[in-house]
């Protein structure tokens, strides 16, 4: 059995989406040993780097982070490779990874790998999940979606992927770190923190190879 950390580092100069000042973080030290002990103060924005979004960030009336159920959190994954695509993954991509070992499964959570090298600067014409590629993931049935991307949609009026994915109880995972891993079958688990009415949350992510084993 091996761990795959595939979570981002959070640090003051991290990449973050569309180079936003105020989605950037901001750490700093607030004691020392000679004070007594080593302290830092961490401020940032709800999306930033790795992290699980709640369905209130699109939808009123949805589960905020710390209604969201655990079970969303953790199970079987497919990672799929899309790093030849530029642009959107559509249902017609998605149907051609599915098959054999990659198949998409119901109650499965798909990881979209997008990167063959960590990110290092935020990408305006990012890889993304198109809205017919949600619905395709939708209609069977998966738990949960994640991407290495920071965020899964660019471009769609009224952010119809993310409304796809949410109306059907599909969880949704940004800013994973998927690069050195290989396309195939893992046990996921990504816990996010547990902010009371957020709309979203940082989340430390990981991958079992060869989970039961």
């Amino acid at each position: 059995m091996k761990l795959h950390d595939i979570s981002m580092m959070i640090h003051n100069g991290m990449p973050v989406y569309k180079d936003k000042p105020e989605k950037k973080p901001h750490i700093r030290r607030t004691r020392t040993l000679g004070d007594g002990a080593n302290e830092s103060y961490l401020g940032m924005e709800s999306h930033t780097g790795t992290h699980m979004d709640a369905f209130y960030h699109m939808l009123n009336a949805g589960k905020k982070m710390h209604e969201m159920p655990l079970e969303k959190c953790m199970g079987e994954a497919i990672v799929l490779d899309f790093t030849h695509v530029r642009g959107p993954i559509t249902e017609k991509e998605l149907s051609k990874k599915s098959i054999g070992k990659t198949a998409i499964a119901r109650n499965s959570i798909i990881l979209i790998k997008t990167w063959t090298k960590p990110m290092k600067k935020f990408d305006f014409g990012f890889t993304f999940l198109e809205k017919t590629g949600a619905a395709y993931l939708a209609k069977k049935g998966v738990r949960a979606v994640g991407i290495d991307q920071l965020g899964i949609e660019r471009g769609q009026p009224g952010h119809e992927t993310h409304g796809i994915l949410f109306r059907k109880g599909i969880a949704v995972f940004e800013g994973l770190e998927l690069s050195s891993i290989r396309q195939g079958s893992y046990f996921f688990i990504g816990l996010p923190l547990k902010i009371k009415d957020g709309d979203g949350a940082p989340a430390r992510c990981v991958l079992v190879e060869g989970f039961g084993k």
